[in-house]
């Protein structure tokens, strides 16, 4: 619950975290499990799904524990994961079929990294629709972004921006024949999203596109930057990078398949990029590019938040990552005090926009990148998707 200056609580997160790790070793299962965990990600931070998982299992283990709802959670976790493993199979033939048919080998192959990440914001049986959108708009700007950063030259990059914001077919004729198929592609796969929705909430779509517009806008902006080795400040990196994290198209993209809460007052106060929005954005990008400085990057991306503020503030490393570990928690901050602030009538987009968050704290977990780097999810994908959970 701690907001920017809360002080009593820095003392009390520090007090409680030192007498944890005194006692990590000390204490048995599930008691340790619990608090490794949350020495690892705080539990608000924690995505809910996950911390379902684990408490299965953990909780029969104590005293007090109720065998009824027990047996309930268990076998309220099976049938979701039903749904999720169904939602999983149809998902991975559409991104093989994509895939496969656009030939960019430079991209990333990454779908059930792609849809952990959705399960992690949106497990519920009534955000089906919702998982769908997010993981196959993941997919395709996944495809757009490698292109912008490591395949296509300057000019194919400005071509594909411009095609873009026209979002018309006739004009992939502007583009180089081997992004034909992902330019065609993308606008049919945004035509059946809309095919799909009932028809009072189809004018859903026209923030969908234009967000995604955006997304391409600042993808060619930070495409200029490393060609051109321009160096920004701090500030002008911050600002692109908001929007290049993804966070506000995709907060668009998956309120797409929420029911009637999400009114459109919720999609016109996420797309004005309010203070939660961008501190969600922050959270992301700052994760990311603490990861991608340890871990190194490919050598045509654009600085990092981490080199941008080391240069700016003449800095070490390991100084500037430091700082912008403070702005990261900084920013989660930001998230609480704006959550406690705001109308209600948005709960819909404030929900997307934290989950996001927390989900991308198990992502970039320790420094590592999962959507990179498939391996590193390996064991928490089987456990989700494919662990017996007795009955």
């Amino acid at each position: 619950m701690a907001v920017p200056g809360e002080v009593a609580l820095d003392d009390a997160i520090a007090f409680a975290r030192g007498h944890l790790e005194a006692i990590k070793g000390k204490v048995k299962s599930p008691i340790a499990e619990q608090i490794s965990r949350a020495l690892d990600i705080a539990l608000p931070r924690f995505t809910r799904r996950l911390e379902t998982m684990h408490y299965i299992t953990e909780y029969e283990h104590e005293e007090a524990h109720d065998n009824i709802f027990l047996e309930l959670a268990r076998l309220n976790f099976n049938l979701v994961r039903t749904l999720h493993l169904k939602e999983l199979k149809a998902l991975s033939l559409w991104w093989r079929d994509l895939y496969d048919t656009v030939k960019l080998p430079c991209a990333q192959d990454r779908m059930v990294e792609i849809y952990f990440w959705t399960c992690g914001m949106l497990h519920e049986e009534e955000y089906s629709h919702a998982r769908m959108f997010f993981a196959k708009t993941f997919g395709m700007v996944s495809l757009l972004d490698d292109t912008f950063d490591v395949h296509a030259t300057l000019e194919e990059c400005r071509k594909l921006n411009e095609a873009m914001q026209r979002w018309d077919e006739s004009e992939v004729s502007i583009l180089p024949e081997y992004l034909h198929t992902l330019y065609i592609k993308t606008l049919r796969n945004f035509d059946e999203f809309e095919d799909s929705l009932e028809p009072n909430k189809k004018y859903r779509m026209s923030y969908a596109k234009q967000a995604y517009k955006l997304s391409s806008q600042n993808y060619l902006r930070e495409a200029i930057w490393s060609r051109e080795k321009y160096q920004p400040s701090f500030k002008e990196h911050e600002e692109v990078s908001i929007m290049s994290s993804g966070l506000p198209m995709l907060t668009n993209i998956t309120l797409l398949g929420y029911g009637d809460a999400a009114t459109q007052d919720v999609f016109e106060w996420v797309s004005g990029v309010p203070e939660m929005v961008r501190a969600g954005s922050q959270v992301t990008r700052f994760l990311n590019d603490l990861s991608s400085y340890k871990l190194g990057k490919h050598k045509k991306d654009m600085t990092s938040a981490v080199e941008t503020y080391m240069i700016e503030n003449g800095l070490t490393g390991e100084e500037a990552l430091a700082e912008i570990a403070a702005l990261l928690e900084n920013r989660w901050r930001i998230l609480n005090q704006t959550s406690m602030d705001i109308d209600r009538s948005l709960l819909p987009g404030e929900q997307v926009v934290v989950n996001m968050a927390r989900t991308n704290e198990i992502i970039y977990l320790h420094g590592r990148d999962a959507c990179t780097f498939g391996d590193d999810l390996k064991d928490l994908v089987t456990t989700l998707f494919l662990k017996l959970v007795p009955l």
